[in-house]
């Protein structure tokens, strides 16, 4: 088990409108006219700002009890996934936005994901989270999941979506690159996502072998450089929501 630590550079500051100066440029407004010089009003901006983050998300992805298994699963990364999850799930709940927990439900009876597992369970402080929408899926991405993940978020009017969870390289990455080839905001505090050690045989390369923490990196160079997501630290997010 290792710590994880994002280097500077990949970190990519939060920009977006939402999150500028309130204050714009000044207008000229003709009245019978009388040109009068004035700002836009600084209530209407905070007004369009409360709306854009009741229109943001948070995700959690697959956090439950069979991760903990490392005899199954293996070396994993960043140890304090869950206590970020946490503090996003805090800020959450106390504005009242939207959450949405997803759950894995491995098709695989060996899986400690399996329903008949008792990994299969959500953590504790997961499913005291009381979600606005929970969705069950058997594969990566929870946009295939139930119910429709894409039509509760559009009947919703939600266009931002915070994605955290378990495994970084697996669930979280697949649903934020879906949601970023929908048209969503998408977000990524990679500091609120853990994942393990990946071995495999490819053929024509050998055997491949990739650390969790590797794989995390690679996670946030596939999601940002590819135009997917943003990738940011929770206590950036939870700054730019102040």
């Amino acid at each position: 088990m290792t710590g994880f630590s994002l280097p500077s550079a990949a970190v990519k500051p939060l920009t977006s409108v939402r999150h500028q100066d309130i204050w714009r440029d000044f207008i000229v407004h003709c009245r019978f006219g009388h040109c009068s010089v004035r700002r836009e009003s600084a209530s209407m901006d905070l007004m369009s700002q409360k709306q854009n983050r009741e229109r943001q998300a948070l995700i959690v992805i697959d956090v439950q009890e069979g991760f903990n298994d490392t005899a199954f699963w293996g070396n994993f990364s960043n140890p304090e996934c869950e206590d970020k999850i946490e503090t996003l799930l805090t800020v959450w709940r106390a504005h009242d936005w939207p959450i949405i927990v997803v759950r894995h439900d491995s098709e695989s009876p060996e899986s400690t994901l399996h329903p008949s597992q008792d990994g299969n369970r959500l953590m504790s402080f997961i499913a005291d989270a009381a979600p606005s929408l929970f969705v069950t899926k058997q594969v990566n991405s929870a946009f295939y999941g139930d119910p429709a993940l894409h039509e509760w978020l559009q009947a919703h009017d939600i266009e931002g979506l915070v994605i955290c969870g378990i495994q970084t390289n697996m669930c979280v990455e697949t649903t934020a690159r879906m949601a970023g080839n929908l048209g969503y905001d998408v977000v990524v505090p990679l500091d609120a996502t853990r994942t393990f050690d990946l071995t495999t045989t490819v053929p024509g390369l050998g055997t491949i072998s990739r650390s969790a923490d590797e794989l995390m990196a690679t996670t946030a160079l596939n999601l940002q450089a590819g135009g997917f997501a943003r990738i940011a630290t929770t206590e950036e997010i939870t700054a730019s929501l102040q």
